[in-house]
């Protein structure tokens, strides 16, 4: 049974298994694209918790959150180094 909705225009979660080497190859994938879906990710996310009447700690502690998470990536390699080194 086909869906009326075109695979391009489904959201990520409403895409089957089948469907999704289809709809990762219709997205866009230029600069401007990529910029785009960032913006949107950010509008996104700005409205759901930072912009709200009632707001509390869950979004800056998420951002904070992915701050970390970013830096410990980055410094794995060192961090790492020092784990395996002896001290003696």
């Amino acid at each position: 049974m086909a869906s009326p909705v075109p695979v391009k225009e489904k959201k990520l979660m409403e895409v089957k298994l089948a469907e999704l080497p289809g709809w990762i190859l219709m997205r866009d994938f230029t600069p401007k694209g990529i910029a785009g879906a960032f913006q949107r990710g950010y509008y996104r996310y700005y409205n759901k918790y930072i912009n709200v009447k009632k707001g509390g700690i869950a979004g800056i502690s998420m951002v904070l959150a992915a701050y970390v998470l970013f830096n410990y990536c980055r410094s794995y390699k060192e961090l790492k180094h020092e784990r395996l080194r002896k001290y003696h």
